[in-house]
């Protein structure tokens, strides 16, 4: 009798359970993030409780790991059979991705009105061979920022328009002992300091492939290499940039220890926020500089992109938490540590508001991004590159000599 009673109620909390309003399968998808520069923590897990709200039938798992480990993490759990439906990627890796199979080719899911609306240099981040491998979302490049109160004590009215200018100032700065050293740059042995590398290739007029093989050994990249090494031979440059990441630059500044850095879009509003910094409304930011006779401005394409991975059994839910956290509304609203990349936003003072400065830079910064190199060998390159470079900081090779080097061990 308690058997067959207990078989009624179960039968009938079943039958309730079908036609509860909540009862809808619940679709997990798993996304893979970065922990530093552009959006914070903070900020992503905001956007998806946004997200969420709006689809309350897929649950999204987030994990956050510093930039440095997003590449391997990504291919690994490609492996192991399972892993991330939604993984952040560098500009500098579709080449690879697609090679590898990685990630989803989504050109069939862009839309006419998302190709109108982005700005069409964004659209270079998640491109390879003519099809598009996910979406635009963190558009950026390295600005040099300065301390407008050293500068005004140092007597310089206006920041450098060049690298040797930049020189020049930082001297005047030494010189009159308002710091030891003015410059802070992220020379860590890793794809921080090829940024900063390439922002200077860029303003030398180097190249880094010529008919697939390397070339940043001569010209322009030996040019880009020689003043790096001069900056830090000269005591201009602060002696931990060779072990700093962005965030060791953007601490080092914010603490008024540096009257020059090179950095990402979010330092500015960080670097402005009386809360955390020592520098709150004294931050200028221009284009990183260019070379006499050669460039007006320098960019390094730092963008990174949303894609779906080729392990997904979600593609659908997927996309449709990229294209939220892509959309104009969504990227308006956090429009302070990432400039959006909807052409359009940049007429909107809530966008705009409070952050001209940034703006004015970024309109030549943007338009002046210089690509890393397109190959789908780009880590073992990048990796002989982030060697020579260290070495050469370190006096136990020549620039010339690592860059042969790093040529030959490049992998192409």
């Amino acid at each position: 009798m308690l058997k067959s009673l207990n078989k009624t109620l179960l039968g009938a909390a079943l039958i309730g359970a079908s036609f509860a309003p909540h009862a809808f399968a619940e679709t997990a998808i798993n996304a893979l993030f970065m922990a530093q520069a552009a959006y914070s923590e903070a900020d992503v897990r905001a956007m998806t409780d946004a997200f969420s709200k709006a689809n309350p039938d897929v649950k999204v798992n987030l994990e956050f790991v510093p930039y440095e480990g997003l590449h391997d993490k990504t291919v690994l759990a490609q492996g192991s059979g399972g892993g991330y439906d939604v993984v952040l990627f560098d500009v500098i890796w579709p080449a690879e991705y697609a090679t590898n199979n990685v990630l989803v080719d989504v050109s069939s899911r862009i839309t006419d009105d998302m190709k109108k609306g982005i700005l069409p240099g964004a659209w270079t981040t998640v491109q390879y061979d003519s099809k598009y491998y996910g979406m635009p979302w963190i558009l950026d490049t390295k600005y040099l920022f300065y301390n407008k109160e050293i500068l005004e004590k140092a007597g310089i009215k206006t920041p450098p328009k060049t690298w040797d200018e930049l020189s020049e100032q930082a001297k005047i700065i030494k010189d009159k002992g308002l710091l030891a050293t003015p410059i802070a740059w992220s020379w860590s042995q890793a794809e921080a300091v090829i940024c900063d590398y390439t922002t200077l290739v860029s303003a030398y007029k180097g190249d880094f492939l010529k008919d697939g093989k390397p070339d940043f050994q001569n010209g322009g990249g030996l040019d880009a290499l020689n003043y790096m090494v001069s900056s830090y031979k000269s005591g201009l440059t602060n002696p931990n940039s060779k072990e700093f990441l962005e965030e060791d630059v953007r601490k080092v500044f914010q603490n008024g220890d540096a009257a020059f850095a090179l950095n990402w879009t979010y330092m500015y509003n960080m670097a402005n926020d009386p809360k955390d910094s020592k520098v709150a409304g004294k931050v200028g930011v221009v284009p990183a500089p260019g070379v006499a006779g050669k460039s007006e401005a320098s960019a390094v394409n730092g963008s990174m992109g949303l894609g779906i991975t080729t392990a997904s059994k979600h593609p659908d839910e997927a996309w449709k938490y990229i294209a939220f956290m892509t959309s104009q509304a969504t990227q308006n609203q956090y429009a302070k540590l990432s400039l959006p990349i909807w052409a359009s936003s940049y007429e909107d003072p809530a966008v705009t508001k409070g952050q001209e400065e940034m703006i004015e830079a970024a309109k030549i910064g943007l338009a002046a991004m210089y690509p890393r190199p397109t190959t789908p060998k780009y880590q073992e390159l990048s990796t002989a590159l982030q060697q020579a470079i260290q070495e050469s900081l370190l006096g136990q090779s020549s620039p010339e000599d690592a860059l042969k080097s790093a040529a030959d061990n490049s992998g192409l």
